[in-house]
């Protein structure tokens, strides 16, 4: 890995959890202004799902072609690039004056947002060593919690006041921000370019797809996504539907459950590094279990008892992903970490894809447009954070170390 002092990792991680929040941002912002979209636009509910998948579909194809170049980059040229494609997209989803056009901005954002997520990880395994990893990576996982904190209510609200056009506009905005002071804070990462030739431009993806624990990782990305965003995408819709939930409290219900997760994400971070990787991981993705089972069978319950229920799944499916990400940026070593993390991204973004329309498909409306159905996406996202658990095992089993992953970064 890359040695930087206390300081300039510091700001090297708040910057990097900075250029996250934008693109995490632009993908939540949707959630809530689902029912909005849904009415705007004359659309269904699998029609919205469709905007929320083709995202994360384009984030796929993206991060396949990445994968064959993003090691024989600059990394922070690369990151410079995809960001500023990123804040053009965005503008473009505020400039949108129908579905079909919204639709195509959606997919040019996936495109680089995709990519952006796979970069800011790879570099924080590039220059945090794996023994302080777990608190860097809560450091930069926050900004999911910032984005549902300060940028959902505040994009309901500019919605309401304003259209829904203009949180778009806000998101490009603090785009064109931080690239600014990215360009100034990030240092030039080049080091895994200096650790040997390479043979081809498909050397990297046969290196990453021939190692069998990279398919296991794989696989526990899939589930992890599975395990949140066949619920995920529709909790707005299910609150006002069934709940009968105004903005304004579905804008306190992300305030409150954000406050949560930027608590939960530090706080698990350093179990991780104390305890454990995926010890920490499964006792997490375990409790998460809880609050999804529940959500989804609310219907009637008061407000004051399905708010805290919402708290609660926000809090542990963020932390979950903490310990998570951990143990997969450490299956790859620096040569082919940003090729394997890439490739990783590309599964994360079909798996959210694949599951926002599985989400779609279960749940259905009755005349009165409430939302039936919902259970059944929650014992699949249940049963998908389980299996999670039993994939993690493996990784880690195979890796030999069955309480944590080692780093083949650090040299012994």
């Amino acid at each position: 890995f890359m040695a930087l002092s206390p300081q300039r990792e510091k700001w090297l991680l708040i910057t990097l959890a900075g250029i996250h929040f934008t693109n995490i941002l632009d993908f939540m912002i949707m959630m809530p202004l689902g029912p909005q979209f849904i009415e705007i636009f004359r659309i269904t509910d699998a029609q919205f799902s469709v905007l929320v998948s083709s995202y994360t579909f384009a984030a796929g194809i993206s991060g396949l072609l990445a994968s064959l170049y993003i090691d024989r980059v600059d990394r922070k040229k690369l990151l410079l690039t995809l960001y500023a494609f990123f804040g053009v997209a965005t503008l473009a989803c505020g400039l949108a004056p129908h579905y079909w056009a919204f639709l195509f901005a959606r997919v040019a954002a996936g495109l680089a947002g995709g990519v952006l997520s796979a970069l800011i990880t790879t570099i924080v395994a590039d220059v945090v060593p794996f023994e302080r990893r777990g608190r860097a990576m809560g450091v930069v996982m926050t900004a999911f919690s910032a984005s549902t904190v300060a940028g959902v209510p505040l994009g309901l609200y500019l919605a309401s006041q304003f259209n829904w056009h203009f949180p778009f506009f806000l998101i490009a905005t603090m785009v064109l921000v931080f690239l600014v002071i990215t360009t100034f804070v990030l240092p030039n990462l080049t080091a895994h370019l200096a650790s040997g030739t390479k043979k081809s431009t498909f050397s990297d993806v046969c290196l990453v797809l021939s190692n069998r624990n990279h398919w296991r990782a794989f696989l526990f990305t899939a589930l992890l996504m599975m395990g949140g965003f066949v619920v995920i995408p529709f909790i707005t819709i299910f609150l006002q539907a069934n709940h009968g939930w105004d903005a304004a409290h579905i804008s306190i219900n992300y305030l409150v459950g954000g406050l949560a997760t930027l608590v939960s994400a530090r706080f698990v971070g350093q179990l991780a590094d104390r305890h454990g990787k995926l010890r920490v991981f499964s006792i997490v993705a375990t409790l998460v279990t809880i609050p999804i089972v529940l959500l989804t069978v609310s219907d009637g319950w008061p407000v004051w008892v399905v708010m805290p229920i919402c708290t609660l799944f926000f809090a542990l499916m963020s932390a979950r992903m903490v310990p998570g990400m951990a143990i997969v940026s450490a299956a790859a070593p620096p040569a082919i970490r940003g090729t394997f993390m890439t490739l990783n991204s590309a599964v994360q973004s079909a798996a959210l894809g694949f599951a926002a329309i599985v989400g779609g498909a279960l749940i259905n409306r009755d005349a009165h447009h409430m939302v039936h159905n919902y259970w059944q996406a929650g014992l699949v996202a249940a049963a998908a954070s389980v299996l999670a658990i039993g994939v993690g095992k493996t990784i880690a089993l195979q890796m030999n170390d069955a309480a944590s992953v080692p780093d083949h970064s650090v040299k012994k």
